[in-house]
């Protein structure tokens, strides 16, 4: 469970042994790809997910992530016969050493600079609804059910950052529902909780999700990854502090090719070309 440092930039010449990695017009899309058990998470591919995700921290060629699930779900958390019953006969040292590699997953997802947008259907439960939550965007196919299965095998709802995330994106009423209950919620009730910030037909929630990202590469990058970093930075700041930090942060960006382009296209009645620096 430890990282290996095997997986590094460019991640177009890396081919995961646990899951699927296409890269396409600056878009890299994750698989999760065991469809015959909806696409349950294990030890190595929670290691191999957490070290691409630190990858990408230095590969200039993606500008934007979309995380998938075959076959009709998203992913059903973590496998019952190679990860829950395995975790029953660890000491507490490994424990530990499990919940902190499952929760550097989503620091590596946060810590990313490209936007991350996943692509919701079928269930999506226990850690599956993690990866989902810690996603910057998420689209949800009509009939996809998310839940946080935690308490019902016997643990508490604060797994791999849930008690920190889940209430800033729904509120912590509704968060505190799911929580404490593990009931599944509805991809209505997710769209008007906030939780989904679309939905679409079934089918359809990958269509959506890479519309989504590819307005995302068109754009600004280099500014999208400093509006993700600020997103995360600014949760630990107080008003004034975050207002301070968005001064250094918007005077840098003035500094990009990027707001130069999009003066002059629009002095010539033009749609701006961002190129990302």
């Amino acid at each position: 469970m430890k990282r290996h440092n095997a997986i590094a930039a460019p991640l177009g010449e890396f081919s995961p042994e646990h899951f699927q990695l296409a890269i396409e017009g600056g878009i890299a899309t994750v698989t999760l790809n065991r469809p015959q058990k909806k696409n349950p998470l294990t030890f190595e591919s929670y290691a191999e997910l957490r070290d691409t995700f630190h990858a990408l921290r230095f590969d200039d060629a993606v500008t934007a992530v979309v995380i998938t699930g075959a076959g009709g779900n998203f992913s059903s958390g973590g496998d019952v016969f190679e990860i829950i019953e395995p975790l029953t006969k660890m000491e507490a040292a490994e424990l530990h050493a499990f919940t902190t590699m499952t929760g550097d997953l989503v620091k590596e997802m946060r810590a990313c600079p490209q936007p991350i947008v996943s692509a919701v259907e079928g269930i999506c439960a226990g850690a599956g609804a993690i990866v989902a939550m810690a996603s910057d965007m998420r689209v949800g196919a009509s009939g996809a059910k998310v839940a946080f299965l935690f308490n019902r095998v016997g643990l508490a709802g604060c797994d791999m950052g849930a008690c920190a995330i889940l209430p800033r994106i729904i509120g912590q009423g509704r968060a505190s529902e799911l929580l404490y209950t593990g009931r599944f919620m509805s991809a209505e009730e997710g769209e008007r909780w906030g939780f989904f910030n679309r939905l679409t037909e079934a089918g359809g929630a990958l269509a959506g999700a890479t519309e989504l990202a590819k307005a995302l590469t068109e754009g600004p990058t280099y500014a999208n990854s400093v509006t993700k970093k600020m997103l995360q930075m600014e949760w630990a700041m107080g008003v004034e502090e975050a207002i301070d930090a968005e001064a250094i942060a918007q005077a840098l960006c003035m500094k990009t090719g990027d707001f130069r382009r999009a003066f002059e296209a629009f002095a010539a009645k033009q749609k701006p070309v961002f190129e990302g620096n």
